[in-house]
């Protein structure tokens, strides 16, 4: 019995967790975590361990596909790759010919090897790049610019060594990074506390020392209220502050109305347990970490929850220290060089984004590197600044993603041109005009890739094994048509090919990735010094950029709209099953969760005449959208303003037959949502809508 072991990398989820890979006589036998990687302790999640079921699920796309009938319609010509490829070349041909090479659109979920889209585009001509991130976490990101002058992940969360926790618009537990969850576990047995703030007792939460169980909506006020105590009550690290904090005064001065009396009256948390709280973290820092967030998504003040979760850590003096938020080295850092990006290889497109990302008027302030998609999307639909009439949506469904699914597609009528580069199916892949069927992870190799932290690295993505159906891996895909639009540099046969560029100057060989699955830059963790890239070259309160684009750094809080009478908020999360909607066909997982069900407090079921595990149907309160019914988990650990679900149910397509009509999609839900987003932190604010409960009878 042949039998080998291949290090690669998960594509379970956005983490991308490094594997290894028991193959016997060609076929997976089991995936695992990389006994190598630090903090994995060889484990996997569920979603990880399902991998091998994706790889020999049939419901996925095998084969290239033409559609035959209208968009969405479900009708198709089964195409070989040469035509598959000769075909959109020469739509993208013709449509850079009439409207120039600005107009294609390409959308990724994010991830460390974006580098092969970000040069296929600007190979091309287009300055559109995006990702998904105007759905998940835009306004953390935006947020540590303008405080920090450098992004989210410059900065490690050092778990592991960390004193006291706070998870908030954090799920940590069930949104799942495995060495992060064994890092905080290992923590927490060391006598690190733990906080959850939330609208709903999760996970974390049940394992949590404090546990706010706040109104939707209120994290702004209960952060500002936290502000207030440590200044007041001189918590802070006052050297720290005083080298590091500019406008710690103006600071101080804002928050004074935000009293602990404030906070009680808008979050429901006593002034009791707001005080004892906030002594019991002061204690514990520097080695403290105040989560600014992941799905940060939600409400139209989100982008400054994640912004005074970085002003605490900043008074804690957690910024840079062991055991809280330490900077991130790169290559750099640590006498190396990094690896050489695919994109600098081709000029920069001459005309800007078409998201206004970066040059428009109240949009100078955003990060142009992925920019904000749902803004691109106006260009398909006014032109302006110039109209979008191609886009590529490599593993991305904006239509389960984004709120009302019908107003996306109203924007996308435009498109003469809509490609979904996919390996599973998805609302998106179903309403393209060409899916190309990409290789899952066990079956496809990708660019290396680099990971800064306090011991970066480069890691690699090898095949397990060869792919079960006519698909093809990512850079496959790009390479064909690269050869067919006259794009060099991406027009290879071999994946070696763009790993030997990539690792031009850097000292590594492709062979040393064999030994472990990735490469070690440093021999031990290094803490890097301090440094910030803004104007002042501190952290800074008073945010310029902010100001240039109309904005206030420390707007007022302004109190959530309470939902309409026996109405709620619609809120929703992750769970540790699934990832997304990508998962929900996926046979093990299925197994494990096949449908989402809806949390409603005891109180507010009882007045409804809900009883636990009932059927019900839930309805938007604004006009459009799209009911549907599901069971009622009838609990007291849930707000009673809100109702709460698990996002990524509520299929419809037949080609997935486990997924289709089970559960609820939220995104239906929320009709007008797509247009509700955070002017200064750039994402969608989702959890800004409401509907009503009713129990089914029968």
């Amino acid at each position: 019995m042949a039998r080998e072991k291949v290090y690669s990398v998960c594509g379970m989820c956005s983490v991308r967790c490094p594997i290894a890979v028991d193959v016997e006589n060609g076929r997976v036998a089991s995936v695992f975590g990389n006994p190598h990687a630090a903090g994995l302790k060889g484990s996997l999640c569920a979603r990880g361990a399902a991998g091998p079921a994706l790889l020999y699920d049939d419901e996925r796309p095998q084969t290239p596909l033409i559609r035959a009938g209208e968009r969405g319609e479900g009708k198709w010509r089964a195409v070989s790759w040469d035509e598959a490829l000769d075909y959109v070349a020469d739509k993208l041909g013709a449509i850079r010919s009439q409207y120039g090479p600005e107009s294609l659109l390409f959308s990724d979920r994010g991830g460390p090897f974006i580098d092969l889209g970000k040069a296929f585009v600007r190979g091309f001509g287009s300055p559109n790049y995006c990702n998904h991130d105007s759905a998940c976490a835009r306004n953390v990101q935006h947020a540590a610019l303008s405080v920090f002058g450098f992004g989210r992940k410059e900065l490690v969360y050092d778990l592991k060594n960390a004193r006291h926790v706070v998870l908030q618009s954090r799920n940590l537990l069930e949104a799942i990074n495995v060495k992060e969850v064994n890092d905080l576990m290992d923590a927490r047995d060391a006598g690190c506390k733990l906080t959850v703030i939330d609208i709903r007792a999760n996970i974390p939460a049940a394992k949590a020392d404090h546990f706010f169980l706040i109104r939707p909506g209120t994290d702004y006020a209960f952060n500002l209220g936290v502000l207030h105590i440590i200044i007041n009550e001189k918590l802070y690290d006052r050297k720290f502050v005083k080298q590091w904090v500019e406008d710690f005064e103006t600071l101080k001065e804002f928050v004074q109305p935000y009293t602990p009396e404030f906070v009680e009256k808008e979050t429901g948390v006593s002034t009791q347990a707001l005080h004892k709280f906030v002594q019991c973290f002061a204690k514990a820092a520097p080695h403290v970490i105040w989560h600014p967030g992941w799905m940060t998504a939600r409400y139209g003040d989100s982008f400054h929850v994640s912004r005074t979760a970085y002003l605490i850590n900043a008074l804690m003096g957690a910024i840079g220290s062991k055991g809280g938020m330490p900077l991130s080295c790169k290559a750099g850092d640590v006498g190396r060089k990094g690896l050489k990006a695919l994109t600098d290889l081709f000029p920069k497109a001459e005309k800007p984004r078409a998201d206004g990302v970066g040059w428009a008027e109240g949009r100078t302030h955003f990060d142009g590197g992925p920019g904000l998609v749902n803004l691109a999307y106006e260009a398909i639909e006014t032109g302006a600044p110039y109209p979008i009439r191609a886009y590529i949506a490599h593993r991305h469904d904006p239509l389960m993603a984004f709120p009302d699914q019908e107003a996306v597609k109203k924007l996308w009528k435009k498109l003469e041109l809509l490609v979904a580069v996919t390996f599973t199916w998805s609302d998106t892949a179903w309403n393209a005009d060409v899916v190309l069927p990409m290789s899952t992870f066990l079956e496809r190799e990708s660019i290396l890739a680099g990971k800064g932290g306090l011991k970066p690295q480069f890691f690699m993505r090898k095949r397990a094994v060869a792919p079960r159906f006519d698909t093809r891996a990512d850079w496959e895909i790009y390479a064909g048509l690269a050869k067919r639009l006259g794009i060099p540099h991406l027009d290879v046969t071999r994946p070696e090919e763009l790993w030997e560029r990539q690792l031009e100057g850097t000292g590594v060989a492709v062979a040393d990735f064999d030994a472990k699955g990735f490469v070690e830059l440093a021999d031990k963790p290094t803490i890097k010094p301090v440094a910030f890239k803004t104007p002042s070259g501190k952290i800074e309160v008073l945010s310029a950029k902010l100001a240039k684009d109309g904005l206030e750094s420390l707007p007022p809080y302004v109190s959530p709209a309470k939902p309409p009478a026996d109405a709620f908020r619609i809120a929703f999360g992750r769970c540790g099953v699934h990832t997304q909607g990508h998962t929900v066909n996926n046979p093990l997982l299925f197994e494990l969760m096949p449908e989402n069900v809806l949390w409603i407090n005891k109180t507010r079921a009882k007045a409804l005449g809900i009883e636990h595990m009932d059927m019900v149907e839930v309805a938007p309160v604004a006009k459009g959208g799209t009911s549907g019914q599901l069971r009622a988990h009838v609990t007291e650990f849930v707000h009673p303003e809100c109702v709460f679900t698990i996002h990524g149910f509520g299929h419809t397509l037949p080609v997935e037959s486990r997924a289709k009509g089970r559960g609820v999609s939220d995104n239906e839900l929320m009709p007008g949502g797509f247009g509700r987003w955070d002017k200064a932190g750039g994402a969608i604010s989702m959890q800004e809508n409401f509907v009503t409960v009713r129990r089914v009878e029968g």
